[in-house]
């Protein structure tokens, strides 16, 4: 399926903080994934344009978003409750603009946790299912279960797409965790990647072939929990 070009949309958080969006939608487009950032970049950095476009690609939409600190050039992230209203602020820009399709939600580490933070303390309204692309379950070489508390607390699907070599969630951390979250959920491991999915020249593997297989099962398994078009 063709490509499309993304385009910039504003959204209203609260209390008139606005911020910039993205929104790439394919013709015939089957579902949308509101897609948050990472902590250390913005939704333009060259990882988040690629899964647009792999996405779209492969007929879902996405709205690419920013945080508020990010819109506003700082390098500290909102404390949780501002981060946790620009994602609702992002699923209801993203209702609006494509009201025929079923949504899911997530993003790259700190953005998928913010997300799956905003879902556990109250529902996202429309949203059928939580993806993340390195969920960030412990700070580097220091495994804690905290992070994950909530998430017991997600009565939805939920996909995890995860390097083995991720400093920020160790297989042996990860792995227990998805089990105890039960059958709602879904863990995707890829060989040799770390928390950015770059794998090692040594591997034979590029970056690009780990991203391919990453948005084929992410795209897969949307298509799973969304009804047909």
């Amino acid at each position: 399926m063709p490509a499309t070009a993304a385009e910039p949309i504003t959204i209203t958080v609260a209390g008139g903080v606005r911020v910039s969006g993205l929104l790439q939608t394919p013709p015939r487009a089957r579902a949308c994934y509101v897609l948050a950032h990472g902590a250390g970049a913005g939704m333009t950095h060259p990882f988040m344009a690629a899964v647009a476009l792999g996405l779209s690609e492969r007929g879902i939409a996405t709205l690419r978003y920013q945080f508020p600190y990010m819109e506003r050039g700082s390098k500290r992230p909102d404390a949780p409750p501002l981060a946790q209203a620009a994602v609702r602020a992002a699923i209801a820009a993203a209702q609006g603009a494509l009201p025929q399709l079923p949504l899911v939600a997530g993003g790259k580490s700190f953005g998928g946790r913010m997300t799956s933070q905003a879902q556990a303390n109250m529902p996202l309204p429309g949203v059928r299912g939580l993806a993340f692309l390195g969920f960030p379950l412990h700070p580097a070489a220091r495994p804690s279960g905290k992070r994950a508390e909530h998430l017991f607390d997600v009565q939805m699907p939920m996909l995890f797409l995860q390097g083995t070599r991720d400093a920020l969630a160790a297989p042996d951390q990860i792995e227990p965790l998805c089990k105890a979250l039960g059958k709602r959920t879904t863990l995707k491991l890829f060989a040799d990647a770390d928390h950015s999915f770059h794998v090692p020249v040594r591997t034979g593997r590029k970056d690009a072939d780990v991203l391919s297989e990453i948005l084929d099962d992410l795209a897969a398994w949307i298509g799973g929990i969304t009804p047909p078009p």
